[in-house]
């Protein structure tokens, strides 16, 4: 016992002084955390020490360096940023053919029918945020329709201005019907109840540009789809002569050997015409404020064969001979040569061509010499280019078929030929000019 007193002791006096080392420790690490904080309350409002900036810049800089260390480390283990988040592949950036947006063609949103196969669709589509090329909307195509317009020829229930007698001088029983020149019998119902109109407008038709509007007067035996559209192909010509023109044709008479004008006989008919279609045909090219443009847009009027009775008649009482650039007659003049003499003698701004066989040419010849006896200057061939006044007439040989004459006159496609040259003249018919207050304009 005694001999244990002395170590009991030493290890007291151990634990004192480890006990003290630890108290004075941890007064020196208060004394270094308090010291900071009561210099940098004392420092507040004072400019930054150079020296402390260094100091501290070089801190930071050892801190960067163990930080990239660190980080070189982790690299080395394989958990890096690329690891766990990939760069994408050219494949997942760029879809494939598959993956793409489907190109949409006009014809697409035509019906389609019950058995026709419909494109596969991709379930999803692939977003990307590299660089695309720009949207490039799809191509324009012609713009060809039928439309019922309540100014179109037919029907027509007024007097034959031949004879002041009513159109419709046939009946039997509830049907009407036209007595013709030829002394056949056309009914109301199977003839002269259509009064759909032909309206083309090309892909490449501006409004923003000067244009004009043909009409278009079929002959005897005719129908819009049959023998306008795609037998003589007047709207193909239109597009095809690149003139900045859209095309509207009247149904005249359906199938049958006559020249009955209908509503052009009435005073006012080519103008009522001529508002009704603006109408459509800003519905037609999508934009409903463009009426007022193809309300006065220069008219150019074609009639071929029996068509030149409407042409005649809309010359004379249309209401709106100051809008008609030209007059293009195909083996069309049977008669009325008055009142083409009379257009072409108070118009000679516009320009006049009449095309003929063996057929019409004995009254082509009777035009001619009454417009020379006028003083004014008529032209045999088309050789030249059409100008302001113009009068061209042009004998075609006798391998040329009336039949045919829409497409094969003094040159194939000759409602194409005299578009390309007017459109070569701009002052001639491309030059949008607003109606008059004339008497000419007015009859």
């Amino acid at each position: 016992m005694v001999g244990a007193v002395p170590k009991l002791r030493a290890d007291i006096r151990a634990d004192r002084t480890t006990s003290g080392l630890r108290g004075r420790a941890l007064r020196l690490a208060l004394i270094s955390a308090l010291v900071p904080l009561l210099l940098t309350l004392v420092q507040c409002g004072k400019a930054p020490d150079p020296a402390a900036l260094a100091a501290n810049s070089q801190a930071n800089v050892q801190v960067v360096n163990q930080t990239v260390a660190k980080t070189n480390r982790q690299v080395t283990s394989g958990d890096t940023f690329e690891d766990r988040f990939p760069a994408p592949q050219f494949g997942e950036r760029f879809p494939s053919a598959s993956e793409g947006f489907l190109q949409r063609q006009m014809s697409d949103f035509s019906p389609k029918r019950a058995g026709q196969q419909q494109p596969e669709q991709a379930p999803y589509k692939v977003a990307s945020l590299a660089p695309q090329a720009p949207y490039q909307r799809p191509p324009r195509e012609d713009m060809t329709t039928l439309v019922s317009m309540k100014s179109s020829a037919f029907p027509y229930f007024g007097n034959n201005p031949a004879s002041d007698a009513p159109f419709l001088n046939i009946s039997k029983g509830d049907r009407r019907g036209h007595r013709s020149y030829s002394g056949r019998v056309f009914w109301q119902d199977e003839t002269y109840n259509d009064n759909r109109v032909l309206m083309h407008v090309p892909e490449h038709f501006d409004l923003r540009k000067p244009g004009v509007i043909v009409v278009f007067f079929h002959g005897n035996g005719a129908t819009l789809e049959r023998d306008v559209r795609d037998r003589q192909l007047v709207p193909q010509q239109v597009t095809d002569s690149g003139a900045n023109a859209i095309l509207l044709a009247p149904q005249m008479a359906v199938d049958a050997a006559d020249s009955s004008a209908g509503k052009f006989w009435q005073a006012g008919g080519l103008k009522r015409f001529m508002e009704e279609s603006a109408n459509h045909l800003a519905r037609l090219t999508g934009d409903p404020n463009s009426a007022r443009a193809f309300a006065n847009m220069p008219i150019v009027i074609v009639g071929y064969s029996g068509g030149f009775l409407p042409t005649a008649w809309s010359l004379e009482v249309g209401g709106i001979s100051d809008r008609v650039r030209g007059v293009v007659l195909l083996d069309a003049v049977y008669g009325e040569m008055d009142k083409f003499a009379s257009w072409i003698e108070s118009h000679r701004s516009g320009f006049f061509v009449s095309s003929y066989t063996h057929y019409t040419a004995r009254r082509d010849r009777e035009l001619m010499s009454m417009l020379r006896q006028k003083g004014i200057s008529v032209s045999e061939d088309m050789d030249g280019p059409l100008r302001p006044g113009s009068v061209v007439f042009v004998e075609t040989g006798d391998g040329i078929t009336h039949r045919d004459y829409v497409t094969r006159a003094w040159t194939r496609d000759p409602l194409k030929d005299v578009l390309v040259k007017m459109s070569a003249t701009p002052s001639l018919a491309l030059t949008r000019v607003a109606a008059t207050a004339s008497s000419a304009s007015s009859r």
